[in-house]
């Protein structure tokens, strides 16, 4: 592919920034799309629409207008039989539009995982009233865990331990999902020991793997996220034969090449299938600081059809975000030079979106570390050093 390819970019947040800045060192030309103006891959791009991912004219109206030479989705609530329409037509979705259509969806992803590849998953059922969330933690047990299929960064995710909280659950997650499908998925809470994510690179020669991240989150959204995460070579080995199963399964018509984060959860060495995004992964933020060549870089590379190594290692680090605390348009940052100071390797990334809104994540803070203990805890430090004040 030539280097002066044209991106569209559907969705603008701080991943695609990252992918933005890592595709155009590579000569690409960006045009970062979102539903409000200033949005942080705009900030960076070459040129930027305004528009619903989910107004499938407007996406096809801006496909038709920049004629694009590659499609990028960096979110998933998109018109995406509009993308299967555009794939047919002969525009390449990244990675395909058979994976934004299935990965938009909790339940088409993970019918395919336990249905169709016979990837070992928690127990769970659908449910789209209040009767049939009942119906389903009966099936799974409690505490499960209920979230809709469709929603972003953990939203409207909760764990419930009882039948009597089961109603407050579903109110809050569908006052929380996206899209126009009241639905969600009840699962049966999994005692794991740890929960990773695995960044799996497809591309133009064969399927390369980042060393496993771990990470913590709360209210269904990541706090921190450290590489490299110490597993038994035969969880690793688990793991990665069952992210290759799942990515292969969503080439569909497309090339399918692209960084896919895969998320697993591990009980001594029984690895657990979680969920899957065809594109960089939030918590993927470390390889900011833990890689040679980050997440986005290597995005970058595989959808191009360049050289990805083969092997690629990590250096002992972490990430730790940095959250708004309410709603408002006016702010700043302060402490970002205490931050700094904290260590040697220390860093702070600003996204630059225009507003804050009680745990949106705003920045991140990243530091290396002899090993990934202490690395999160310099992490950790940095991020508390940064404060987000108000001024309305």
């Amino acid at each position: 592919m030539s280097f002066t390819a044209t991106i569209l970019l559907l969705g603008s947040g701080e991943l695609g920034r990252e992918f933005t800045i890592s595709a155009k060192r590579l000569g690409a030309r960006v045009i970062a799309c979102d539903a409000y103006e200033n949005a942080p891959a705009m900030q960076v791009a070459d040129a930027c629409e305004v528009f619903s991912m989910l107004d499938g004219s407007a996406l096809r109206a801006a496909a038709e207008k920049h004629r694009p030479d590659l499609i990028v989705p960096e979110i998933e609530a998109i018109r995406t039989e509009v993308l299967g329409e555009l794939e047919g037509e002969g525009f390449n979705i990244v990675p395909s539009a058979r994976a934004a259509q299935l990965t938009m969806n909790r339940d088409a992803i993970r019918d395919l995982a336990a249905g169709d590849l016979g990837l070992t998953t928690s127990r769970y059922r659908y449910a789209t009233s209040l009767e049939e969330v009942h119906a389903a933690a009966e099936h799974s047990g409690f505490p499960c865990v209920i979230k809709p299929v469709m929603s972003s960064s953990g939203k409207g995710q909760s764990k419930v331990d009882s039948a009597a909280a089961l109603e407050e659950a579903w109110d809050y997650a569908c006052a929380n999902m996206r899209g126009d499908r009241a639905r969600v998925i009840v699962e049966e809470f999994i005692a794991f020991d740890y929960e990773i994510t695995l960044l799996t690179v497809r591309h133009a020669g064969g399927i390369s793997f980042c060393p496993p991240i771990g990470h913590r989150q709360e209210r269904g959204d990541y706090q921190e996220s450290w590489q490299p995460t110490a597993m038994s070579p035969g969880a690793i080995a688990k793991a990665q034969e069952m992210a290759i199963k799942v990515v292969e399964a969503l080439q569909g018509d497309g090339r399918g090449w692209g960084l896919f984060g895969v998320e697993f959860f591990v009980r001594d060495d029984e690895v657990i299938f979680s969920e899957l995004s065809p594109r960089p992964h939030d918590t993927g933020m470390v390889t900011l600081a833990s890689q040679d060549l980050t997440e986005f870089d290597l995005h970058a590379r595989a959808i191009l059809g360049l050289p990805v190594p083969s092997a690629i290692e990590a250096n002992p680090a972490a990430s730790a975000v940095i959250l708004a605390e309410r709603e408002s348009g006016d702010f700043a940052f302060e402490g970002v030079d205490a931050a700094l100071g904290t260590h040697d390797s220390a860093d702070v990334r600003i996204f630059g979106k225009t507003t804050t809104r009680p745990y949106r994540r705003m920045a991140v803070a990243l530091a290396r570390g002899r090993d990934t203990d202490e690395a999160r805890i310099l992490a950790a430090t940095t991020a508390s050093k940064v404060r987000i004040v108000h001024h309305d």
